[in-house]
């Protein structure tokens, strides 16, 4: 990896001298597991650290002047910034007149040049040669980690302790579940199964979800509590469980995420149905291509969940906004073949600042530029959507009958774990299906299923999440059930259920 060889003599030098070494992360999972991980591995040996890790409302994403100013107030003359700082040229330069040093774990594009740090540790750097493109910021915090202990002869197995953080930051960070990710989050996932670090025993302790985790456990499950601590207030609360060696305080720390987390959820489902009012209160909704919504109160660390739901709920690409230090900040989601970071280009000149990619995006502007944005931007969508893509689509594997999912399958679908974005957990067709009469509603339009082929015995059991009205729609006659696998435990043996994605009338060919 480019610069790596200078990082590493920069921060033994700090070892060797005995300098005062911040670690800053961003607020999200990826940067409090990098912040974690690199706190976890420097401590086994040295003890002159600190961690920093930004106010979402106050400072923003990446690198903070007021972070800089931390590190010169508390002595620190090297800091580590991780999953991000690749873009905060003006930051670096003021730490450097500090004679402050920066080294850079990032993993987004560079913009304007390279920063003046000592060393830029970036894959998507145009001059780096490093073979995968695609890590997280915590992978490549545990690729500093890993260069830093090849140095020192350090055995490599002492770093296997680290794979559980990794491997969270990767299925949170909805990064490629390909290369060198498969791998470390394979391994990440046996640890975190068997031997977990003690603050992320605390948090599957209060998830309540039956081992083996998987990929979508971490996502829905771990994710959501780790990032409330920076959405709902300090994100360092996450850091700190993260380190925790005692199974009594990382249990405390756990249950203060977990109600964190539920008042997130409060404010977020309240935003989203006002969101949603809002948006089919326009007497011309039915025909927009995109959704841009506008409110001063609404809450900066929402406002991507919302984002989120309005897609899901009217497969539209949608930015929702917020005001900020008196400006409107955004955060947008986009819908299947459409680049939300290409029809943001065609807007940059309406903004401060701006950084995503194809599917998940982020911006700031004035606020009166707000109703030209939402303009430019319906005419973006009108132009590049077409119509086939206004629905959203599910793409089939295979047809399967419930007969050859068997143990020998099992273990064959297993191979191709874990799966993630560019690696996608099968979906598969079901046909002719009939309710056993077992079937049941659950809370929030959930529903508990037990099926079999109409001209079959098998059945299987499994849930749709938010398809009870869908599946209440087909149940009184054959069907087809679009579907995931997902492995389970009962009594201790390893079983297939179903995970419904949608459901359509039987239509036997002809």
């Amino acid at each position: 990896m480019k610069d790596m060889d200078r990082a590493v003599e920069r921060l033994d030098k700090a070892l060797q001298d005995g300098e005062r070494i911040l670690l800053y992360g961003d607020y999200d999972v990826d940067g409090t597991t990098s912040v974690a991980t690199m706190h976890a591995f420097l401590s086994g040996f040295y003890q002159n650290l600190d961690y920093y890790l930004p106010d979402r409302d106050k400072e923003g994403y990446g690198v903070s002047l007021a972070g800089v100013e931390y590190a010169r107030e508390h002595g620190c003359t090297l800091v580590v910034a991780m999953d991000c700082g690749i873009k905060a040229h003006e930051a670096v330069s003021l730490a450097k007149s500090y004679g402050i040093d920066f080294i850079i774990c990032d993993h987004h594009l560079p913009e304007g040049g390279l920063p003046d740090a000592v060393a830029n540790l970036d894959p998507k750097r145009s001059d780096c040669d490093y073979p995968f493109k695609e890590l997280s910021g915590c992978g490549i915090a545990f690729k500093l980690a890993q260069a830093l202990a090849l140095h020192h002869n350090t055995p490599q197995d002492e770093l296997d302790g680290l794979l559980d953080l990794v491997a969270v930051s990767i299925a949170c960070d909805i990064v490629p579940m390909t290369g060198e990710n498969r791998i470390l989050a394979r391994f990440g996932l046996q640890r975190l199964n068997h031997s977990p670090r003690t603050g992320l025993w605390a948090l599957i302790s209060r998830i309540n979800r039956p081992l083996p985790l998987n990929v979508s456990d971490l996502v829905f499950g771990l994710g959501p509590l780790i990032n409330a601590a920076g959405r709902l207030g300090d994100a360092r609360d996450a850091v700190r469980l993260l380190l925790s060696t005692d199974r009594n305080s990382a249990l405390d720390y756990a249950a203060k995420l977990v109600d964190r987390n539920k008042r997130r959820r409060e404010v977020d489902y309240a935003m989203a149905d006002e969101a949603k009012r809002r948006f089919t209160e326009q007497p011309d909704w039915e025909m927009r291509k995109s959704i841009v919504l506008f409110d001063p109160d609404w809450h900066k660390g929402i406002i991507g969940i919302a984002a989120s739901r309005m897609t899901e709920t009217f497969y539209r690409p949608s930015v929702i906004l917020t005001r900020s230090n008196n400006r409107a900040v955004g955060s947008a989601r986009s819908i299947r073949g459409f680049d939300l970071y290409e029809a943001l280009q065609e807007c940059e000149d309406l903004f401060f600042s701006y950084g995503g990619h194809a599917h998940a995006a982020g911006m700031q502007m004035p606020v009166e530029n707000v109703d030209a944005f939402a303009e430019r931007f319906e005419a973006i969508a009108n132009r590049n959507i077409p119509p086939e893509n206004s629905q959203p689509v599910i793409d089939i594997c295979a047809k399967i009958r419930f007969e050859n999912i068997d143990s020998r399958f099992r273990k064959t679908l297993r191979q191709f774990e874990p799966f993630g974005p560019y690696n996608r957990n099968p979906v598969f067709r079901a046909e002719n299906l009939v309710d056993t009469g077992q079937s049941r509603p659950l809370a929030n339009n959930h529903i508990r299923l037990s099926l079999r082929h109409a001209d079959g015995q098998k059945i299987m059991t499994g849930i749709g999440f938010g398809l009870g009205d869908a599946f209440e729609r087909v149940r009184s006659r054959p069907f087809d059930m679009a579907f995931n696998l997902r492995e389970e435990h009962w009594r201790g043996e390893p079983m297939l259920t179903l995970l419904a994605k949608d459901f359509k009338p039987f239509s036997p060919e002809k």
